[in-house]
């Protein structure tokens, strides 16, 4: 599978492929042995490495994802395009199909259509993260947190939800669980997201709001600030702390890193023009981590 593309440069691995792994069933007199084999949809990464993911029962790549060695995987797996072209590429096909469709019904607010489409889609791979999502922000527009709660469960045990491929989505869900008074959830989700996802601005952003709505405002700073450290010119979150200055929220003990942040702020040119000095009465500063 590693045929060149025009001509030149060899085309990375990319398909359905198998390992099989001998092993011993039964004692004594009864030992026999078993070859027990195991399909994968492996594809290479710049590295030469490859990720490989185990395809679930409905033969969709699903499950956590590994890296192996190229020798190591030239040795032990061996290429099932007849599976791919077969199986596995009309299946991927079709949950993609229904996941679309699911997404169109609930960008036209038709909820219960969507959460059908998005179960449909789980009901082929459990582990979807779109359908995940997408079915968490069903329940949660619907304002029915129950059975958000449970989608929630499921999200923050898959590693791959927090991928950045899929960034706008968990932004998204996080946004919406604390708009729904679930901070508890958002706060343990948000959290999650950056053991996996790194200190990203956004995400320390959101942790920041979730914490206000908490009325930790000690915790709220200190998510913001880290925020801000990441990225010293995110507009919501410049915004954010000039307006918890401006209401004197700041405790006596982060006066001066507050201050600091502001001089800094003030040295990169000012706050945005957008960002008032005095926000008013809002409860919160305007804007939403993107």
């Amino acid at each position: 599978m590693s045929e060149t593309q025009g001509g030149n440069a060899p085309q990375k691995i990319s398909g359905v492929f198998s390992s099989q792994e001998i092993k011993k069933v039964g004692t004594g007199t009864t030992t026999r042995k078993t070859i027990q084999k195991t399909f994968w949809f492996c594809t290479e990464n710049d590295d030469g490495s490859l990720e490989v993911q185990p395809l679930n029962p409905n033969y969709i790549p699903s499950g956590p994802k590994k890296n192996v060695k190229r020798e190591q995987f030239l040795t032990h797996y061996a290429p099932e395009p007849e599976i791919y072209i077969s199986t596995v590429y009309p299946k991927m096909r079709e949950v993609n199909k229904v996941v679309a469709r699911a997404e169109r019904y609930r960008a036209n607010s038709e909820l219960y259509s969507a959460e059908m489409e998005y179960a449909n889609a789980l009901k082929i791979d459990d582990e979807n993260v779109r359908a995940n999502f997408g079915l968490g922000i069903t329940y949660l527009e619907r304002g029915d947190n129950d059975k958000a709660q449970n989608v929630f469960s499921r999200i923050v045990k898959l590693d791959a939800a927090f991928e950045e491929e899929h960034k706008h989505l968990f932004n998204d869900f996080g946004i919406k669980l604390r708009k729904n008074g679930m901070v508890d959830q958002a706060l343990t989700y948000y959290e999650r997201a950056l053991e996996l996802a790194g200190q990203d601005e956004n995400l320390l952003y959101n942790l920041a709001r979730a914490w206000l709505e908490k009325k930790d405002i000690a915790k709220c700073l200190e998510y913001l600030l880290k925020s801000l450290a990441v990225n010293p010119r995110l507009d919501p979150a410049v915004k954010f702390l000039i307006w918890l200055d401006a209401k004197k929220l700041v405790p006596e003990d982060k006066k001066q890193d507050v201050s600091a942040a502001l001089a800094e702020i003030r040295g990169r040119g000012g706050p945005p023009e957008s960002a008032p000095a005095t926000p008013g009465t809002v409860p919160h500063p305007a804007g939403e981590g993107s």
